[in-house]
């Protein structure tokens, strides 16, 4: 199994404004599986994403990437895993405005020693004619597509995404996803996707549903649909 989670808990605040955001979360992931996570505002599914990616320290519990444990890392230990491993994808692009789209990407691609082929990279994502251009000149879609390349020129073994088409209308969202999909098929490359919207359940491998700060059920998608055949984005 390539991610492990076992009884994972955190909290925040003390006293009285002490709250318990994961209460125990159990679930795996196995190599290669896009995995949606769902659940309403409060569940937890942020605070999931945060601790799987070091952003977060645990308050107990174990998070294995590969066999490799990283509670109780070290906030050095914790920087090498996630230049490493993860690629990061969040609804709000944090593109450097002074910066091309091939800069911009070229940030991420020094922190490797294999990263992925840039031009390739660019092609794959419908970005070549317009890696010259800065943040500004793009539109919504177009800097997301930046932001997903930026993550995977690394090569991340892991790609954690928290709401990636939340800013983005339904025509682009469904690009968004149709690309997730070819890059999880060329490159193998494991998933987990924070969502809200209910649609992104059927594309695919695996759901889990996060309430109360619990896993209230998961399953394996039998029937995926394509992304290009998704509906009510």
């Amino acid at each position: 199994m390539y991610l492990e989670i076992a009884n994972v808990k955190k909290s925040y605040g003390q006293d009285g404004s002490y709250i318990q955001v994961l209460k125990g979360v159990n679930t795996c992931v196995e190599r290669g599986q896009m995995c949606v996570i769902q659940g309403t505002s409060g569940s937890g599914k942020s605070t999931l994403l945060n601790c799987i990616g070091g952003l977060d320290t645990m308050d107990s519990g174990s998070v294995k990437v590969d066999g490799t444990e990283i509670f109780g890392m070290k906030n050095n230990e914790l920087s090498d895993y996630r230049r490493d491993n993860l690629g990061f994808i969040f609804q709000f692009y944090n593109l450097v405005p002074n910066l091309t789209v091939r800069e911009n990407i070229q940030v991420c691609e020094y922190l490797t020693d294999s990263p992925l082929d840039m031009d390739d990279l660019l092609e794959v994502l419908g970005l070549t004619e317009h890696q010259d251009k800065f943040p500004a000149q793009l539109s919504g879609g177009q800097q997301q597509r930046c932001a997903i390349a930026r993550a995977l020129i690394k090569n991340p073994k892991l790609l954690l995404c928290d709401e990636p088409t939340g800013a983005l209308d339904s025509a682009t969202s469904k690009d968004i996803l149709m690309l997730l999909e070819k890059i999880n098929e060329k490159y193998n490359t494991t998933m987990l996707i924070v969502t809200h919207n209910n649609s992104i359940k059927n594309m695919v491998h695996k759901v889990i549903y996060l309430k109360d700060g619990l896993v209230k059920k998961e399953y394996i998608n039998e029937c995926r649909i394509p992304a290009s055949e998704l509906e009510d984005l």
